[in-house]
């Protein structure tokens, strides 16, 4: 088998997207967390007119040098009498209310002594004070919030503001997590004999799916029968968008994914990546519906769905593609422990106001050494390239928050 570059791999799987996800209306608060569908665009200034920031008098900043204003009238917020400030003249306005036309400046009730119907100056203020412009939140035809953006608490009370009651948001893919082999047992199985071990890379990539905002459906273990394997991969086809396996995609005898997707005759996106964990990974295609087949190991398929899995959600529903990294100061020496380009467990951290990566409690060994990624872990990635990284390089870490 011949694996191909990471950087190949990806770019063949971002090419493979032909299509974006449905969308659905919500109610608005019932859209928290899921992924917008559409750009929002102002209709119209806000706010529409001037208005007070605070409580105070609407007056001409000019006339504070005539010492005395009359007050004509007062205007609480909601409220609108048609009030012309002339010179002499104030209204007294509230945090909300429209500033009267002919005023141009809000000065505070603290700033002035009432004396029977005037106010009289104490400390004057600047032109403009506490009057909030036209358009000071937004202008009528600006972009406020952009497609594939994750609503949170700011984008529902902007929409909120804008007069929305529903929004369109992407359809949550839906996906079957399949594990496979003899070996593994699900969860309340009995173990038979010594060499069987609990399964937890299925339910860990449910959760990565669920919390990147998939409808993950866990189709629960499949022994190591090559008919079984194929019933229940074709089965969770038909009711999913994406299907992800575990195991059977080495070179082993009892390895039948890899067999089973050939015999489907797909359209191979990744057949192989030059990565460790994880260079047996398949990647194929059948309609508009795909299967990744990751390797069995807990570590190797939880990289792998980071890798892989993620960056086509994101573009499934508008986002960017591209996986979340940022730069960081290694603060240990390290040396590679393969040909390949290799994604590391490691601790991500702030240290004399840098951004800084260290393996502190992060064990060597197989793949299988789930426990590396505990602690809010983030992936160090070291190219093929690198043999050795010394104490105060510049590296690249992948984020999974």
């Amino acid at each position: 088998m011949k694996f191909e570059r990471f950087e190949n791999t990806q770019e063949a799987l971002k090419k493979s997207i032909d299509m974006e996800l449905p969308s659905e209306n919500l109610f608005l608060i019932d859209a928290l967390g899921r992924i917008l569908a559409t750009d929002i665009v102002a209709k119209q200034n806000n706010p529409m007119f001037e208005t007070a920031s605070m409580d105070g008098y609407a007056i001409r900043a000019e006339d504070q040098g005539l010492g005395e204003l009359k007050i004509i009238d007062f205007l609480p917020a909601g409220s609108y009498k048609g009030n012309l400030v002339t010179k002499g003249v104030c209204v007294k306005t509230f945090t909300g209310s429209l500033m009267s036309e002919g005023s141009d400046t809000l000065i505070p009730i603290e700033n002035v002594e009432v004396v029977g119907d005037k106010i009289k100056i104490v400390t004057p203020v600047a032109k403009g004070f506490s009057s909030r412009p036209i358009g000071e939140n937004y202008k009528e035809g600006e972009a406020l919030i952009k497609k594939g953006t994750k609503v949170g608490y700011a984008q529902i009370g902007v929409l909120a503001e804008l007069g929305y009651v529903q929004i369109p948001v992407f359809v949550k893919p839906r996906i079957s997590v399949i594990a496979t082999g003899s070996e593994i047992l699900d969860f309340g199985e009995a173990q038979e004999n010594i060499s069987q071990i609990r399964s937890s890379n299925h339910i860990t990539i449910e959760a990565i799916l669920k919390k990147a905002g998939a409808d993950a459906i866990r189709y629960g273990i499949v022994k190591d029968d090559k008919e079984e394997i194929k019933e229940k991969i074709s089965q969770a086809l038909r009711s999913s968008d994406i299907v992800v396996t575990t195991g059977g995609v080495s070179v082993g005898d009892y390895d039948f994914v890899k067999d089973i997707l050939g015999d489907m005759e797909p359209e191979y996106i990744v057949n192989g990546s030059f990565i460790k964990p994880g260079r047996h990974i398949k990647i194929v295609k059948i309609g508009h519906k795909y299967i990744f087949a990751l390797p069995g190991f807990p570590y190797s398929s939880s990289v792998g769905t980071f890798l892989y899995v993620l960056p086509l959600l994101r573009a499934l529903s508008g986002r960017d593609f591209k996986i979340p990294t940022i730069k960081a100061y290694i603060d240990e020496g390290y040396k590679k422990r393969s040909k390949y380009k290799e994604f590391t467990a490691c601790n991500l951290f702030f240290k004399d106001g840098k951004v800084v990566v260290n393996l502190d409690g992060k064990k060597t060994g197989s793949s299988a050494i789930l426990n590396n990624m505990l602690d809010d872990a983030a992936l160090l990635c070291i190219d093929e390239e690198t043999k050795e990284l010394k104490k105060g390089d510049l590296v690249e870490a992948i984020l999974l928050g």
